[in-house]
């Protein structure tokens, strides 16, 4: 199994363009072909570091933003 991962995380994508097929997947727009060529190129470990990542980021912008909202409307 451990051949198996470093045989994965072998391939092309660079982990920008991981985040960016990240990125797309989260905006909800992706064409067939372009999801089907993503998948066979993705890095697993850059997959795992840019979802978490982004969510991160997603909660911590969900936290200002609601702290902005009760500030502002308090």
């Amino acid at each position: 199994m451990s051949d198996d991962l470093k045989e994965l995380a072998q391939r092309k994508l660079s982990f920008f363009q991981t985040l960016k097929a990240v990125l797309w997947a989260l905006f909800g727009v992706r064409k067939g072909s372009g999801y089907q060529e993503d998948i066979s190129k993705l890095n697993p470990v850059h997959l795992i570091v840019a979802g978490i990542l982004l969510t991160v980021i997603f909660v911590v912008s969900l936290v200002k933003i609601a702290g902005w909202a009760i500030t502002f409307l308090t």
